[in-house]
């Protein structure tokens, strides 16, 4: 038995919230930095990484890219080699 997501409900109490709204601009702007050195495009199912996993710093030094299955890995960050 599945349950249905209540999507308006998340968003109310996780995704409307002011610190994740203030994230999500943060990623944003990342990707628009990205996109202006011509890094990505849209559509290119590539993710802008952040090295150090903090979306407040968007210096070019901390950014690069990679696919979308090797960034939202769990546990993992493409620019550290994997645990044995």
């Amino acid at each position: 038995m599945t349950r249905n997501r209540n999507y308006s409900r998340e968003y109310g109490q996780y995704h409307g919230t002011d610190k994740q709204k203030k994230r999500r601009a943060q990623r944003n702007t990342a990707r628009r930095k990205m996109t202006k050195l011509g890094r990505v495009r849209k559509g290119d199912k590539k993710d802008v990484h952040h090295k150090d996993r903090n979306t407040a710093n968007n210096k070019r030094s901390n950014l690069t890219v990679a696919s979308r299955r090797r960034n939202r890995k769990v546990g993992e960050s493409p620019g550290r080699p994997r645990r044995k």
